[in-house]
């Protein structure tokens, strides 16, 4: 029998299925190349209410009010834990599921649902972290490859296939330049030299379908020993790889402007690449359903904090000389809510990477928005 409490819902419960699944759960496919920190810390509001949560996730700018405790979520006390995404995924789908709301992968969360009947958290439409994707494409520059077409046939190495960056890749390929995963010889690592900035490559990442071809590449070899030595023609990988850090000319992004390339295919598309969602607990969704909505509510002002500092504070703040011009150039391309909350202004870039993973041979089957979100948040909207 499952154990309650109405101060603190708790679940010890173990599940093997990860060892036995699709779960593109680690933190490399799901994070750029950011650093956000290896220590780690616990926040706690002043109590609200009776009702207590755990909370867990980066402290990025658009959430870092309720590391700060700036920020309510009405009707309950929450402490909050900055966590990897690796971590939190393993913990949500094999481990104790100590975290009642959390920041969680996008894709590792759809095929735990779609191949492995999870249903012990829903998602709310709230997504912490997203990106586009085009920059993430490395090749070795004596390969003779221009384009994206010149990839088929050649060999294209990652530490991670199953992750939700490296999904979103092979379906806006696919998509926009008729490169299908078939056509491409995949090599995987068993290293990746980012870990340091995005942990450990986890070997639920190293899941392919049955339909691509893939080989292991040399033991001890990361994935940038692998471009550098010419084992592989190509990287997919959501971190910058090592060589490139270090300037290797051998070693260079597949589109040098990539944000050119980008913002065009936003215009063309209207899709903005979501890595990561919000999961909520489902136990205690169903003994105080208006939580939902106290949760979103909060995430929204919490960004709201951040897009004010944006415009009044952060071109002082912040190092990039042309800082102002910038956002003031997103809000042209992409509107003053240029990350935005709620089902409606995502349902297109949710549906494009359902439609990945299922094309993709990954998820079983083809998910919807009202699958994975729970039902009471589909018409929750920012105010």
């Amino acid at each position: 029998m499952k154990e309650k409490t109405t101060q603190n819902v708790r679940k010890f419960n173990r599940r093997d299925f990860l060892m036995k699944s699709a779960l593109g759960a680690g933190s490399i496919g799901t994070l750029s190349s950011f650093q956000f920190g290896n220590e780690r810390g616990d926040q706690s509001r002043n109590k609200q209410s009776d009702i207590k949560i755990n909370m867990a996730g980066y402290d990025v700018f658009r959430v870092k009010a309720f590391f700060e405790n700036k920020v309510t979520i009405k009707g309950c006390d929450y402490t909050i834990k900055k966590e990897e995404i690796g971590n939190i995924n393993t913990n949500l789908f094999s481990g104790p599921q100590s975290y009642d709301v959390c920041e969680v992968g996008l894709h590792p969360f759809m095929l735990a649902y779609a191949n492995n009947n999870f249903r012990d958290y829903s998602l709310l439409p709230i997504f912490p972290l997203r990106m586009f994707r085009h920059k993430s494409v490395f090749i070795r520059t004596d390969r003779g490859i221009k384009k994206p077409q010149d990839l088929k046939g050649k060999k294209v190495g990652t530490p991670g296939y199953s992750s939700t960056s490296l999904t979103w890749i092979r379906g806006i390929f696919q998509d926009e330049y008729g490169v299908n995963p078939k056509d491409i010889d995949w090599v995987f690592s068993s290293k990746d030299s980012s870990a340091k900035l995005s942990g450990k490559v986890s070997k639920q990442e190293q899941v392919f379908p049955e339909n691509i071809t893939v080989t292991q590449g040399s033991p001890g070899k990361d994935e940038s020993e692998l471009l550098v030595s010419g084992e592989v023609d190509a990287l997919f990988h959501a971190v910058e790889p090592k060589a490139f850090v270090e300037g290797n000319p051998i070693v260079a992004r597949l589109f040098p402007d990539s944000r050119r390339v980008e913002r065009e295919y936003y215009s063309k598309t209207g899709i903005f690449p979501i890595m990561h969602a919000i999961a909520i607990k489902k136990e205690l969704l169903d003994e105080h359903p208006w939580l939902a909505e106290s949760v979103f509510n909060a995430y929204s002002e919490a960004k709201k904090q951040h897009y004010m500092f944006m415009k009044q504070k952060a071109w002082a703040w912040d190092s990039l000389p042309w800082y102002t011009q910038e956002l003031d150039e997103t809000i042209k391309l992409m509107g003053d809510n240029f990350w935005p909350y709620g089902i409606e202004p995502n349902s297109k870039s949710l549906e494009a990477l359902f439609r990945y993973s299922f094309e993709q041979g990954l998820c079983k089957q083809k998910l919807s928005i009202k699958d994975l979100f729970y039902p009471g948040s589909l018409e929750f909207a920012e105010k």
